[in-house]
């Protein structure tokens, strides 16, 4: 039996080396036919990896607190509808590349339900990437000084969903607004976005120094965006 486990694991099975023990302390190995126990060992298989795969997913989005749709709270009075969160819950947006803006005062949820939908995504098999604004321009920057900002770009565009947290702390600034113009301009109709931030969007315009820029990003932006108010008083109280 140990022979058996040894040979699974050395072919890369964990699954099924961890079924065929169970069965074995179990007494159910000798229950079993050739088909059904073959049928069972492979499901095994087939579950540890997928749950493998949405952990690396999860791990490699980079989330800056952990949170499920499940947890999610949902209240008309406070913003989050719950049938706009069941449809986006399906994924649908994802293939679509659609943009998704979550705004509110601090403290009312926008980071909890962009992550939400973000862990979603990565049990769906979606690549995610979670930046705040901040820490995507310093990503830039440094692909820039290193002389891989093509590199980074196009790493981005193959992002199945970016979330891009705290949009609105900082004034977007000569390289930096043609950054983000290509980021959002890679993305537009193929691609979807997350944006949360603490101001309106009405207040997004003078975030960029350029005219031009500024009417490009927003009009792919929130040109058919599905859009969350949060309002109330802050969730940080209550926890």
């Amino acid at each position: 039996m140990d022979e058996i486990v040894t040979s699974l694991h050395a072919l890369k099975l964990p699954g099924m080396a961890q079924c065929w023990t169970s069965l074995s302390e179990t007494h159910q190995l000798g229950r079993l036919s050739l088909p059904d126990g073959m049928q069972l060992l492979l499901q095994t298989e087939r579950d540890a990896r997928k749950g493998n795969r949405i952990n690396r997913l999860v791990k490699e989005a980079n989330f800056r607190l952990q949170a499920t749709i499940e947890q999610l709270e949902t209240n008309t009075a406070r913003g989050v509808d719950a049938a706009a969160v069941a449809q986006l819950a399906t994924g649908e947006y994802i293939g679509s590349g659609a943009t998704v803006i979550i705004c509110g005062p601090a403290g009312t949820g926008k980071t909890f339900l962009a992550t939400a939908l973000g862990e979603r995504a990565c049990r769906q098999g979606v690549r995610v990437c979670y930046y705040t604004i901040q820490k995507l321009l310093e990503a830039v920057r440094l692909a820039r000084l290193e002389g891989k900002e093509t590199k980074f770009f196009q790493r981005m565009e193959r992002i199945g969903l970016l979330i891009i947290d705290d949009f609105g702390m900082k004034v977007l600034e000569g390289q930096q607004q043609n950054d983000f113009e290509q980021i959002i301009d890679d993305r537009y109709h193929s691609k979807a976005v997350i944006i949360a931030s603490q101001l309106p969007v009405a207040d997004w315009y003078p975030l960029f120094q350029s005219e031009l820029i500024a009417e490009a990003c927003l009009d792919r932006l929130v040109h058919k965006s599905v859009r969350f108010q949060l309002q109330g008083e802050s969730l940080r109280k209550k926890y």
